[in-house]
């Protein structure tokens, strides 16, 4: 029996493609029955496209979840697993809900659509979450270091879970691009898994050996100092006094939440497999589109590609005539070979000379990136945001927007064999 899925902030489905593979696999343990992708910045849902094309039969939805939550809530079934990498935006708690029916953020703030489909489903709430995001939500915002993790970390008490978390780089575990996110997994408290939290004498233990991260991510024994601390109670009283004196997060790169009580620790990862590089990814030169090199001209005219990447110490002068001193160190240039990536971003894309932008040399050659090779570097099939009207640019864009698949097949594999579908030892929806 699948674990049947909703997937959010679908993008072009990356966490789809993780669980199930692409085209899906016939021993699959996992379901998307429904998905929901929409971009509020750009008129043309690009994204969607990508996603409608590629699954075609799929119970996709393009319309802002917002929109969906609160007027065709219906839209979105019962399901056993959420995923999703949501915007990190400000978590900080806006307003009360009438009659008591639970808190709501800042509207536009994407979180909160995850809270009230949680909420709003009561009793058939999904069982498991797993969620991602850029690493700095943990130290989020700048003045009050920590509150919107809090927040989350809180919201999903209050709604009956427990959380468990790790930043993980994907370079680290032998995959080709160094791209660090935070990924958590909450469990719904009548599962099993909830169950063998809440009965660990040692939550620390979870962290580096028992938990599912732990074990599908390892790590070496943990020898840094562990902190506990408490997100329980009322969300307003967290989001405007948690840590507010403060100069650091209260949480670091791995922790784990029950009952409102945290536990987190700084964690280091620990592999022994193979290790994948930048140049295992690129297609033969002879295949490169002749758009994709760089010449010489572009690399030394001023500002050029030479330029950006190099080391600078000048001074510069603002629109209003104000001058100040500005300094920066140099970046590899071209990008070595023989390691994992750089992070890709959603600036990857165009011919412009750009400081962030890859640049490698081939057989003598100097080229950026094409879109197979950024679609391998976060380990998506080959050509899947080609499509008919879509520039490289903006299929460089969705790289940029991604995440690395390997990391979610990875969970998604020791997920299923904690909760052991074969055994139904989970009752399902």
């Amino acid at each position: 029996m699948p674990i049947n899925v909703v997937e959010l902030f679908a993008g072009v489905g990356g966490f789809r493609i993780g669980l199930e593979g692409y085209p899906r696999a016939n021993h699959a343990n996992y379901q998307v029955i429904w998905s929901n992708q929409w971009e509020p910045s750009t008129k043309v849902q690009h994204a969607n496209m990508v996603y409608e094309s590629r699954w075609p039969n799929a119970n996709h939805c393009g319309e802002n979840i917002e929109n969906v939550v609160e007027n065709n809530f219906e839209l979105i079934p019962d399901h056993d697993l959420l995923v999703g990498g949501f915007p990190c935006q400000d978590y900080s708690v806006a307003t009360t809900l009438k009659n008591s029916k639970g808190l709501l953020g800042k509207k536009g703030v994407l979180w909160w659509s995850i809270e009230a489909i949680l909420r709003r489903k009561a009793e058939n709430r999904p069982r498991y979450l797993m969620l991602e995001n850029v690493d700095r939500l943990l130290k989020s915002p700048s003045k009050q270091r920590g509150r919107d993790f809090a927040v989350i970390l809180a919201s999903l008490n209050n709604l009956g879970y427990a959380v468990e978390w790790r930043v993980l780089n994907a370079a680290d575990y032998g995959m080709p691009q160094r791209r660090r996110r935070v990924f958590f997994l909450a469990y719904r408290n009548d599962t099993d898994i909830y169950n063998r939290i809440l009965d660990a004498n040692h939550k620390e233990d979870w962290l580096d050996s028992d938990g599912i991260i732990a074990t599908a991510f390892p790590v070496r024994e943990i020898n840094e100092k562990i902190k506990k601390g408490s997100v329980e109670g009322d969300l307003i009283k967290i989001s405007k006094e948690f840590n507010l004196e403060g100069k650091d997060s209260p949480f670091e790169n791995c922790g784990v939440m029950i009952n409102g009580e945290f536990t987190t620790v700084k964690v280091k990862p620990h592999y022994d497999g193979p290790f994948k590089t930048l140049r295992d990814i690129l297609i033969d030169v002879e295949d490169v589109p002749k758009e994709f090199f760089i010449s010489i001209e572009d690399v030394n005219k001023e500002k050029g590609w030479k330029y950006l990447k190099g080391s600078k110490s000048e001074i510069r002068e603002t629109k209003e005539g104000f001058k100040y001193s500005y300094s920066e160190g140099s970046m590899i240039f071209p990008d070595a070979l023989e390691n994992a990536s750089r992070t890709i971003i959603t600036g990857e894309g165009g011919n412009s000379p750009s400081r962030f932008k890859h640049v490698i040399e081939q057989k003598g050659k100097l080229r950026r990136l094409t879109p197979i090779e950024l679609e391998r570097l976060n380990m998506f099939p080959d050509n899947h945001t080609n499509l008919e009207g879509l520039s490289d640019t903006k299929r460089a864009f969705f790289m940029g927007n991604a995440l690395v698949v390997g990391i979610v097949e990875r969970l998604g594999k020791e997920l299923c064999q904690r909760i052991d579908v074969n055994l139904n030892q989970e009752q399902f929806i």
